[in-house]
């Protein structure tokens, strides 16, 4: 290339910004100047708003005039950290005695106590905090919240869990029953105690026939026999929060920790991606860690519905103990996950037909969810 000397160079720049000038600007994209309006800035389109979780929480008000989506949502558009609001929103079905599945009156414990495990995480702060077996405090979701705020920790568990609960200033009872839930508990008590020195097979077998029989009987809600309520929630800024709250598998074995308190099973929430949480069978979950699976699916393209249905095959194929199978080979249990991703898309998603709660700008709803196998 031939050199240009300083004269040639400046003569040269001159003239090329003279003709950029002359450019129509709309060929940038934006207005031009003479029509006064500044360059337009392309912003990101803003997120669809959304709640979703387990069907209880679109039911119980706990006396109030909202259930925990309907309060959640409203308290996270209103510009509430998403996950303050939905802390709050299940705070509402941990405090109603009339659900039976988590905080004050759930079902307690092969030994009569109540114990509860919850999990939360924020994905803008990338935190998390998580309580298992605590006794005594109604809301152990507030409790993660505070392990998650006020220590360096993840996990804190039984006792030190509620020392912990106490410390922060939080009311520590001495029975979290209901007489709904202990009367339910003498009633299995009065069923189940002869088949405690059963063979730990028949014994599985026999307990699983004792529950389902106080199903069949209406002692017991088919929906809250394993218990729980899983929140997950983005707002319009893209920002994902998560919480799972329970009392646990009814009449567990004292010291039981299920999937919700465990991060990666019973919730998981990467901020740029989404969430996932479940309700069910924990120790399928936990053998599957499979909240955190259905976020990495997302996070390779799949949308919330594809990427629960190829957890829930993966759990369907883990399954292998013939006492966890139906007749056709099927897992005889249940297990559901509520998901979002960060443009506010969601799914409620099912091993067997079920429903799940959702709020969105068009309010609550109670909804069917995508099953792997139906009925």
């Amino acid at each position: 290339m031939k050199k240009l000397n300083r004269r040639q160079f400046v003569q040269t720049t001159t003239a090329a910004a003279a003709a950029a000038a002359s450019v129509p600007a709309t060929l940038f994209g934006h207005p031009s100047a003479s029509s006064g309006q500044g360059p337009v800035v392309m912003t990101p389109k803003s997120v669809k708003p959304v709640v979703v979780s387990a069907s209880n929480g679109n039911k119980y008000k706990n006396g109030g005039a909202r259930t925990c989506v309907e309060t959640a949502f409203a308290m996270m558009t209103g510009g509430a950290d998403v996950l303050d609001a939905l802390i709050a929103g299940v705070n509402i079905v941990e405090l109603d005695p009339e659900d039976s599945s988590v905080g004050y009156g759930g079902l307690p414990n092969a030994d009569g106590v109540v114990q509860l495990d919850a999990c939360c995480m924020h994905g803008p702060r990338k935190r998390a905090g998580c309580v298992a077996g605590i006794e005594g405090v109604r809301t152990p979701s507030k409790v993660a919240q505070l392990v998650m705020d006020q220590t360096d920790h993840h996990l804190l568990v039984g006792k030190g869990a509620q020392d912990f609960a106490r410390n922060m200033g939080l009311k520590v009872e001495a029975d979290l029953n209901t007489e709904k839930s202990r009367a339910a508990w003498l009633e299995w008590r009065r069923r189940s105690d002869p088949l405690h020195y059963l063979s730990p097979k028949d014994r599985q077998t026999a307990l699983h026939n004792v529950a389902m029989d106080m199903i069949a009987d209406g002692w017991i809600d088919r929906e809250h026999y394993y218990g729980t309520i899983n929140c997950n929630g983005v707002s319009a800024k893209g920002e994902i929060c998560g919480v799972t709250t329970t009392s646990g598998l009814a009449w567990k074995i004292p010291g039981r920790a299920g999937d919700s308190p465990i991060l990666g099973a019973g919730l998981y929430v990467d901020g740029d991606i989404g969430a996932a949480g479940s309700t069910g069978r924990g120790e399928a979950n936990l053998y599957n860690l499979s909240s955190f699976q259905i976020v990495d699916e997302m996070r390779r393209g799949a949308t919330p519905k594809d990427a629960c249905i190829t957890v829930l095959k993966r759990i369907a194929k883990n399954t292998i103990e013939k006492r966890l199978l139906t007749a056709n080979g099927q897992p005889n249990f249940g297990l559901n996950f509520y998901c979002l991703n960060s443009k506010g898309d969601y799914a409620g998603v099912s091993m067997y037909d079920s429903t799940y709660a959702v709020c969105t700008e068009n309010g609550a709803e109670t909804r069917k969810t995508e099953s792997l196998f139906g009925q």
